[in-house]
């Protein structure tokens, strides 16, 4: 996270600072530039323009230096590298980024700002909703990726935002603060979107355009690459999502299957389902149980670094759970596998140690595994748990 400049309120200090990430874009940048500056004059607005370069071969920092624009250095690559070492150097109340491209019109800025002093903190601009020019985005990103990651986004964190990659949108220093931004590539976007959520903070989207860019080469834009860090950001910030539902569901599945198989073997139209399929009953109950502990894990250690907004339901659960009642539910299935395990010593011992039938025993083997495994789980769980409680207080 880059620390910002501290903020003093006087009548030289800017509003607002808009903020452009640039490599390589000394055909658009002047004109962007001057297009926010226009802006800046014709509503009044005390105003910067910072741009962020970040390791420009051609003319842009110097173009932009001419311009009156701030030229801030970003050494570091990436997309979320620049805007954080733009937004880092900002001094205004308010921040607006954008692209140096050529591609977002920021004569929408007073939109923004507007929204912004009426008490959103994050305001998003939607591309689908103000009109994408032909040209503007290719068919791949405008029909597949955006829409399909937009959607996993809202389906995950519940957000009001229907456009999670529109590179135009405004936040308030306090708002950029606390979201700690941690992402270095594309996928900056999508973290700002998902952490306004998590952390509630007041938001709204505005329509704006989408125009062809005026770069001469090839987009910066990694379709599938950029796309696979985007999806691996959304499902690493929902362990909801990425662990919990799918361990819950496994466990369940997995449960209710070897509960139904441990009497005997059972018909399902012209199938039977035998111990087989309750040695996979079993491999999905303990899957699933792993599953669900990643999630309590992952959704802890999230809360501790800052990464999540602290969750009422998981403080509460541990009020109520603590090492002891781990300890003790732990021993308790331990218990229980033991005796599973002795009963199918002591039929064994009446064959006079000879052989069995291997589809009673694995019936018994297959309940005692269970049973030993989750306690081990849970015992060795229990005290992991306590640590990280450790660190949490």
């Amino acid at each position: 996270m880059v620390k910002m400049t501290e903020f003093s309120d006087t009548p030289k200090t800017p509003e607002i600072s808009v903020v452009m990430p640039c490599l390589n874009e000394q055909n658009s940048v002047g004109g962007c530039i001057e297009q926010i500056l226009r802006t800046f004059e014709e509503h009044d607005i005390r105003g910067e323009v910072i741009v962020a370069d970040n390791g420009s071969t051609d003319r842009s920092a110097e173009i932009a230096g001419s311009m009156g624009a701030r030229v801030v250095s970003v050494e570091e690559r990436g997309y979320g590298s620049a805007l954080m070492g733009g937004i880092g150097a900002a001094r205004g109340k308010y921040v607006i980024m954008g692209d140096a491209d050529g591609s977002y019109d920021f004569t929408q800025i007073p939109i923004f700002l507007e929204k912004l002093r009426l008490g959103y903190e994050v305001v998003v601009g939607n591309r689908f909703g103000g009109g994408i020019q032909p040209g503007a985005m290719p068919p791949l990103h405008r029909y597949f990726g955006n829409p399909v990651l937009t959607g996993i986004g809202r389906l995950f964190f519940k957000t009001p935002f229907h456009d999670f990659h529109c590179g135009l949108r405004g936040f308030t220093r306090a708002a950029y603060e606390r979201m700690r931004m941690r992402t270095t590539g594309m996928e900056f976007a999508s973290e700002m979107v998902v952490k306004a959520s998590l952390f509630k903070l007041p938001g709204c989207e505005v329509p704006t355009t989408l125009s062809p860019d005026l770069r001469p080469g090839k987009s910066h834009i990694r379709s599938w690459h950029d796309g696979w860090r985007h999806l691996r950001f959304l499902l690493l910030y929902s362990p909801r999502w990425l662990f919990l539902y799918p361990g819950l569901a496994l466990l369940l599945a997995g449960s209710g299957c070897a509960l139904w198989l441990l009497p005997g073997p059972r018909k399902v139209g012209h199938t039977f389902l035998d111990v087989h399929t309750l040695l996979y009953a079993v491999a999905a109950i303990l899957t699933g149980f792993q599953a669900v502990i990643f999630a309590v894990f992952t959704k802890i250690f999230g809360i501790t670094e800052g990464l999540l907004p602290e969750d009422p339901r998981l403080s509460r659960a541990f009020q109520i759970f603590n090492l002891e009642k781990g300890l003790l539910l732990g021993a308790l299935m331990l218990i229980a596998g033991v005796g599973i395990a002795c009963y199918s010593f002591l039929l064994w011992n009446r064959t006079g140690f000879g052989p069995m039938n291997p589809v009673a025993l694995v019936r018994l083997v297959a309940a005692a595994m269970v049973t030993l495994t989750l306690g081990v789980e849970i015992i060795l769980c229990s005290f992991f748990l306590s640590i990280l409680g450790l660190a949490r207080k």
